[in-house]
């Protein structure tokens, strides 16, 4: 999803926000919910514990990483493809494919 707003001031227009989003995210937060483990961290950072991850517009992080449930068919039929046929990336080899992934889920 692409979202761009467009403020008007007088002659002049400004853009104000350019946000992106993926469905895959959309789709992780949902899961997210359905990994107990997700689940347990989520409740300690909710309570204030467990100061390793936070949670961003309801979405568990671990730093800058997106917490991926443990979810085969998420991991592998959405996540790795994804990755591979977007036309966003380039696909140099396996290796580099999974450095680029680690650096965000």
């Amino acid at each position: 999803m692409l979202q761009i707003e467009v403020v008007l001031l007088g002659n002049q227009s400004y853009l104000a926000a350019f946000q992106v989003s993926s469905p895959l995210v959309k789709q992780i937060k949902q899961q997210q919910r359905d990994d107990p483990e997700l689940m347990k961290i989520r409740k300690g950072v909710e309570e204030g514990t467990n100061k390793e991850f936070t949670i961003q517009n309801e979405v568990l992080w671990h730093g800058n990483r997106l917490c991926v449930p443990n979810i085969t068919t998420l991991k592998e039929k959405e996540l790795l493809k994804q990755a591979h046929n977007s036309t966003l990336t380039t696909h140099p080899g396996g290796t580099k494919m999974y450095h680029d992934l680690k650096t965000h889920y």
